[in-house]
């Protein structure tokens, strides 16, 4: 859990910028040597400037997975307690750990941000989202029923609502959560 210092040196901006610069790597990983900016397959990528060295830094998405949990005709959101986009509403998701299967992670993150255990009933879609500062993310997206658990706030949120259709956030903190809910409310 971070400490307030922290949430509150939280800067956006430098972010999106070392971001958009190759998320601020500057040196190989595998041998030390410096980085240079390189074209390969028509994209422009790190690559180790030692010749001995094969290493390609490929800025790829990272992958995230959530559930739009629903009961009663409702859609379980919560309240985010850390940067980014801190005190906005989300679907509860998060970034997946090494050998995690996307399923795991769901549930796993439904578990930790509001209590509950959940059943995943279907893959719902995948979303690309690029308005995080601090990477760029693939969230694949089940639908989920509650099974078990105490609804409470915990880990990554603040508070934790089942929203109905008309009482929807106006804006919530990612925008594939907007397109993500927005697509779930259509399809009714």
């Amino acid at each position: 859990m971070k400490n307030s210092k922290e949430i509150k040196e939280f800067d956006a901006a430098k972010l999106f910028a070392r971001k958009k610069q190759f998320g601020g790597y500057n040196f190989c990983p595998f041998c030390a040597a410096e980085l240079e900016k390189e074209n390969l397959d028509g994209h422009d990528r790190l690559t180790c400037s030692n010749a001995d060295c094969d290493f390609v830094h490929y800025h790829n998405p990272v992958p995230a997975a959530g559930a739009i949990v629903i009961k009663d005709s409702k859609i379980l959101l919560v309240k985010r307690a850390h940067p980014p986009r801190l005190d906005r509403w989300c679907i509860p998701a998060g970034f997946m750990e090494w050998n995690e299967h996307p399923r795991d992670t769901a549930t796993r993150e439904v578990k930790e941000e509001t209590g509950l255990i959940i059943k995943l009933n279907s893959l719902f879609n995948l979303y690309s989202g690029d308005d995080d500062p601090r990477t760029n993310a693939i969230l694949v997206l089940y639908l989920a029923e509650e099974i078990g658990g105490n609804l409470q706030a915990s880990d990554d949120a603040s508070e934790v609502h089942y929203f109905a259709a008309d009482e929807m956030p106006e804006e919530l903190a990612f925008a594939s959560h907007n397109q993500a809910i927005s697509d779930y409310l259509s399809s009714r």
